[in-house]
């Protein structure tokens, strides 16, 4: 209990600026939709615009002048920022230890490694938890501000499900790479360059349908917008499959750490 407490006291000012960041994120992107929203010269550009330069853009066939739509194509970096977070503090919360040369402090406890990790992911867990409602919050307030149609909470509640979901799988990754790389420097840069590329990847395969096939790299793509808007929920298939990933990452985190030599 004594490092779960202290590794909620550690993070606290990333969390609050984070948090804060993260309304800023909404304000602002809710802020543009009145642009799109009452048509003229903003509409025109994007109408104009290759279906290419508006996938990569994140607008793809959504109708950014429903709420809707420009809810998704906002929402897609919502998740990329919090995905940076998850990934980070999962590496961070792991390697710190060995990184700011206070090991100590912990093997001479008497509790297990596991234990150790144990506090720390819960600890991480409660970090995304509070980071998620937050942004939860921000985007239905913003968008009922905005709204002058039927509710979307429904289908905002459920892009959150789904970003909490990519939010687990990418802090169990990043601990995973901490656990078993023995530079911290090294596996951060490891652990965020692969959030970047299975970004990248979906920007790819929303261009060309010929690159589909890659879209099991990114978890981006994990979950379909498109069906989310439309009010079809999450893919039951797909979820069951990214939690077991989820397992099976913390289960390897739990396996190298208490396997490597500690550096003090």
């Amino acid at each position: 209990m004594n490092i779960f407490i202290r590794e909620l006291k550690a993070n606290r000012k990333a969390l609050i600026i984070w948090s804060i960041c993260m309304i800023l994120l909404v304000v602002s992107g809710m802020a543009k939709y009145t642009a799109y929203s009452e048509g003229g010269s903003a509409n025109e550009v994007f109408n104009k615009m290759p279906f290419t330069l508006k996938a990569l853009l994140g607008i793809g066939s959504f109708d950014v002048t429903s709420i809707g739509g420009f809810f998704a194509f906002l929402f897609l970096y919502i998740e990329l920022t919090v995905g940076i977070h998850a990934v980070l503090l999962g590496n961070g919360i792991i390697a710190k230890e060995e990184r700011d040369k206070t090991t100590e402090f912990l093997i001479v406890k008497p509790v297990s490694r596991s234990t150790i990790i144990t506090s720390k992911l819960l600890a991480a867990f409660v970090n995304l938890v509070i980071i998620n409602l937050i942004t939860l919050v921000s985007s239905i307030v913003m968008v009922g501000q905005y709204n002058k149609g039927d509710s979307i909470n429904g289908e905002i509640l459920t892009f959150f499900i789904a970003m909490f979901i990519v939010q687990l799988l990418f802090l169990s990754l990043g601990a995973l790479l901490s656990a078993f790389m023995k530079k911290a420097k090294v596996s951060g840069s490891i652990a965020t360059g692969i959030l970047l590329l299975s970004f990248v990847i979906s920007k790819i395969t929303d261009v060309t349908d010929r690159m589909n096939f890659l879209n099991v790299l990114s978890p981006f793509k994990y979950f379909s917008y498109v069906d989310i808007v439309n009010g079809n929920g999450l893919n039951f298939i797909v979820v069951a499959v990214t939690l077991l990933m989820i397992i099976v990452f913390s289960v390897f985190t739990y396996f190298f750490y208490n396997k490597r030599d500690l550096a003090i």
